[in-house]
């Protein structure tokens, strides 16, 4: 399969199978996202693989406090439909962990150091696309307080993200794309 498919095929997925995921795969996806750009080559970033239930159970309990929160702010009600579940179940979760002080030139610039974060953005596509070609389904999933995971992960740095991996239990559909000249505009 050629990486432009790759791409047009991978999907957000919320329902795993059991079937746990090799130590392998999960190995050449973090292969794949320690060759991501980065700013001045820094490398920002490390990476927790959780598959103990006990922990599963409670990133589960904080993305619940995380929803509830939200859709009492935000009015949203499409949240209080958001399913969950997923979390105690997916078979793998890799918490992408950023380092602000390994960020690049941006340092010395208007807004300060965040080119870390973009660098740990990159490790985490190219780990949704290693993850599509090795027949897994990923979801790159945020809502969680990074302060409370970072003390339940025990890490230093900052929990970007965390990817749930494993098989889908069903096909994902696609879900629509803008078209081409809905974002882009050439100066020429």
């Amino acid at each position: 399969m050629d990486l432009l498919t790759i791409i047009k095929e991978r999907r957000s997925c919320r329902s795993y199978l059991s079937d746990p995921v090799s130590d392998a795969d999960i190995e050449t996806m973090i292969s794949a996202a320690i060759n991501a750009p980065s700013p001045l080559d820094s490398q920002p970033w490390s990476f927790v693989v959780v598959t103990q239930n006990e922990t599963k159970e409670k990133i589960y309990a904080e993305a619940l406090r995380c929803r509830n929160f939200l859709l009492e702010k935000s009015g949203w009600k499409w949240l209080g439909k958001y399913d969950l579940e997923f979390l105690k179940s997916v078979p793998a979760m890799i918490a992408v962990v950023g380092d602000p002080k390994k960020s690049g030139a941006d340092v010395f610039m208007e807004g300060g150091p965040g080119a870390w974060r973009e660098a740990c953005a990159a490790a985490v596509q190219n780990m949704l696309l290693a993850a599509q070609t090795l027949g897994l389904s990923t979801l790159w999933f945020t809502m969680f307080d990074k302060g409370i995971i970072k003390g339940m992960l025990g890490i230093e740095a900052i929990p970007l993200a965390i990817v749930m991996v494993g098989k889908a239990a069903a096909p994902v559909a696609a879900t629509p794309r803008k078209g081409l000249g809905d974002v882009m505009r050439y100066i020429r």
